[in-house]
């Protein structure tokens, strides 16, 4: 045989080649999907399939009894049966077809378990990490910041003394969450506002080369956001000014923005579809935008980092979920170019460790992008189980 005869048969060959190991890899299908709902309020997502192979994500925890509903009565029929390798359009089968519950809030957060739960199936099946399955990894380290939602009693003093002890396990960057309590809104603008008082008290306690961060959860009116967001950046150095006004008000949020042009604007944990972020980027201009992968999955997180990127904006994920919530927004962030800025990380946590044969590696203030298929997270299914509310 000469070499364009050769040639030829190889050709030939590759498509029946391609085709049999396309026919291989559809006849994995889903079998069933668990949920387990933790007491310390925690909701994971398992997808099962015929060839044991299983895949695991994480929900947000706003109200894990809702969105256990969503994912067991109504989202797990789409899926049983269906093929986890395609979970764009699994995707869109789960936001579309029980549109009317949705789309945002608790059904966009059940599909983001699910929707991550199937990235990693995908992940284990390949044998190749997250960041891989999206792309390649721009990085293998991503610097972490230490995020602290303020129970409105702890005392300054403690506080302070819980961020030096952060600095001291190695973060270089550190947020201090308002968390307002009240109903919608009720809040605005409190007449007892104790914000200032404590950055510049952790200000003091961290020294000047800490970067600080600040959360004020929707809390204040266009003017106050814009005159808080001036004395802080003054009096802490601030670099990072979190939702400083309503959430869906992107009119508020711009005007913010414009005021403070050497302040960055932090917001995109309240968006949950393609169409959203659209809006908060083209309407609200936030200098920094935050998909959060346990309320948009990893489909729509991805989506959104491209259009961020689009715009010239940095990604800085919102993320309170250390555990598996977190192995998916490294994959995510490693993947993308627009993420050089620090990443939320809440830290370790007993109760979750437990749940793990492998455990997040954090480092000198960085977080280790996992290498292991998948998410690259190791479930201890029995641990799991056992921990889950009955």
């Amino acid at each position: 045989m000469n070499r364009r005869s050769l040639l030829k048969a190889g050709l030939a060959a590759a498509p029946l080649a391609s085709a049999g190991s396309a026919a291989a890899a559809s006849d994995i299908r889903i079998t069933d999907i668990k949920t387990y709902r933790m007491p310390w309020g925690s909701l994971f997502v398992q997808v099962l399939t015929n060839q044991g192979t299983s895949g695991w994500g994480e929900c947000s925890p706003m109200n894990r009894w809702v969105e256990e509903a969503m994912v067991q009565k109504e989202l797990r029929r789409l899926l049983i049966g269906q093929d986890p390798m395609n979970s764009g359009p699994l995707y869109d089968q789960m936001l579309f077809r029980p549109f009317k519950l949705g789309p945002q809030g608790a059904l966009a957060n059940a599909i983001a378990g699910i929707d991550t739960a199937l990235w990693d199936i995908k992940g284990k099946l390949l044998k190749v990490p997250l960041s891989t399955l999206l792309g390649g990894a721009y990085r293998t380290r991503i610097k972490a910041y230490f995020s602290y939602g303020w129970n409105h009693t702890t005392s300054i003093e403690d506080v302070t003394n819980l961020m030096k002890r952060q600095v001291d396990a190695g973060f270089t960057a550190l947020k201090f969450r308002m968390e307002w309590k009240g109903p919608a809104r009720v809040e605005t603008d409190p007449a007892d506002d104790p914000l200032e008082r404590y950055m510049v008290a952790i200000r003091k306690a961290v020294g000047d080369n800490i970067r600080l961060m600040c959360d004020m959860n929707n809390g204040y009116t266009t003017q106050r956001a814009i005159a808080m967001g001036r004395r802080l950046r003054d009096t802490v150095n601030l670099v990072h000014y979190e939702e400083p006004t309503a959430q869906y008000d992107y009119a508020a949020m711009a005007e913010v923005q414009a005021a403070l042009p050497d302040l960055p604007i932090a917001s995109g944990e309240q968006e949950y579809t393609i169409w959203q972020y659209r809006d908060l980027i083209e309407k609200g201009n936030p200098a920094f935008v935050q998909p959060d992968a346990t309320k948009s999955g990893i489909t729509v997180s991805k989506k959104a980092a491209a259009m961020a990127e689009a715009h010239n904006k940095q990604i800085v994920m919102h993320n309170t979920q250390p555990a598996l919530g977190t192995a998916a927004t490294l994959g995510i962030v490693a993947s993308i170019p627009n993420g050089v800025y620090p990443q939320e990380w809440t830290g370790p946590r007993k109760e979750l460790s437990a749940l793990f044969r492998n455990q997040l590696r954090f480092e000198h203030g960085e977080l280790v992008v996992p290498a292991e298929p998948g998410l690259g997270l190791e479930v201890d299914a029995a641990a799991m189980e056992a921990a889950a509310e009955k």
